[in-house]
């Protein structure tokens, strides 16, 4: 029986977590839960996981969630309740799956105390990747991806030599605006921008895969979990989303791993990993499958994707410059401020007016992300 700590359980990501914890009583037990605002659909999951304990970054709502649960429960707030419930004995995983750049102290945290990390904040690799990839080595830890693509990777690698490696292919299904010209993007709505045409995620990686942002990180997240430079690393729209990622061999050979599009899949690999365990639900059906299409990606048409591979190979500080800038132009997005076209202008201008630090330590990471977050509210 293992213990879970899920960091962000009324996200997407921590929804599901716990879909697969429920069909596997008795391999996992759920320990703590942390979640931001929603704390209607966290006493829902307290009601029915009995954590010992739970963590509410907004103190006022962790206030209220004391008055209205019995003292069985532990309520913690802010970023140092997060801190304190990844060290716990009684925590042996810890599912990172807050948004952005919230999810790097909990996670470096998880990490230090020797926790296996099922991490699906990509955002924690993109900004600090060397940091976090150093620590996972002087620790002695586990971190394994939950994000499809990268768990397709691993999954293609068991029994593998690194060295055998040619190249990864991450797969993209293209977003809802595949086929859309870019003299039309001024247009796109932020309702548009929301109906992803394969998967059902969160408001801000809804975006990020229809700008292709999510794309470009997932690239720099490899370069980081599989050691691999840029120019091995390529990209590939497949709108079906049946393949998930591939790996090409140096003798030429390649292989995929395949499934339909549901986050489950990855989530259950990365708890029981490197076992696996039956899972119920839909499967592919191949008569059915009218095409498996691949497309080269448009990286003037989804200008997101071409500035990753520029700040993964200008490194440093720079991908976490990319990141907040992201953050702040998706938020405005989705706060009806600024047009779709608008993200990727925005994101250009702050990397051009970025001071990097070629060596980054912790503070420079946090440094260059408040910095750059003040210049781009500064150009809103």
């Amino acid at each position: 029986m293992k213990n879970i700590a899920i960091l962000g359980s009324t996200g997407s990501i921590g929804r599901s977590s716990l879909e697969v914890i429920k069909n596997l009583p008795d391999q996992f037990c759920v320990t703590y839960l942390t979640a931001n605002k929603n704390i209607d659909l966290l006493q829902e999951q307290i009601a029915q996981f009995h954590p010992r304990g739970v963590v509410v970054l907004d103190s006022c709502n962790a206030s209220v969630l004391r008055k209205v649960l019995d003292r069985g429960t532990e309520v913690l707030s802010g970023e140092e309740g997060l801190s304190e419930i990844v060290g716990r004995a009684d925590v042996d995983i810890v599912i990172s799956s807050l948004v952005g750049f919230a999810g790097l102290n909990p996670t470096i945290e998880a990490v230090k105390h020797k926790k296996t990390v099922a991490l699906a904040n990509k955002e924690t690799l993109v900004v600090a990747g060397q940091l976090i990839t150093s620590l996972v080595k002087e620790y002695g830890v586990r971190l394994i991806p939950i994000d499809s693509e990268h768990s397709a990777i691993l999954q293609c690698l068991v029994g593998e030599e690194s060295s055998h490696i040619s190249k990864l292919i991450l797969t993209a299904s293209g977003g809802p605006f595949l086929n859309r010209p870019l003299r039309d993007f001024d247009t796109i709505t932020v309702e548009e921008a929301l109906n992803h045409p394969n998967w059902s995620m969160g408001k801000k990686i809804t975006i990020d895969s229809a700008t292709l942002m999510n794309k470009g990180l997932e690239v720099i997240e490899a370069h980081w979990l599989f050691d691999l430079p840029p120019d091995r690393i390529e990209v590939v729209i497949h709108p079906q989303s049946i393949i998930h990622s591939m790996v090409e061999f140096i003798d030429g050979s390649l292989k995929a791993q395949m499934g339909l599009p549901d986050m489950k899949i990855p989530i259950q690999y990365a708890l029981t990993y490197p076992a696996r365990l039956p899972m119920n639900g839909k499967r592919v059906d191949f008569p059915k499958l009218s095409s498996l299409t691949f497309i080269e990606p448009d990286r003037k048409k989804f200008r997101c994707l071409q500035i990753a591979f520029d700040a993964l190979s200008l490194g440093g500080t720079t991908p976490a410059a990319m990141n907040a800038a992201n953050e702040v132009a998706v938020e405005a997005f989705l706060g009806r401020k600024i047009s779709f076209k608008r993200i990727p202008e925005l994101i250009d201008k702050a990397v051009a007016s970025h001071k990097r630090v070629v060596l980054p330590e912790l503070g420079d990471i946090v440094e260059a992300d408040a910095s750059t977050r003040k210049y781009v509210h500064s150009l809103l």
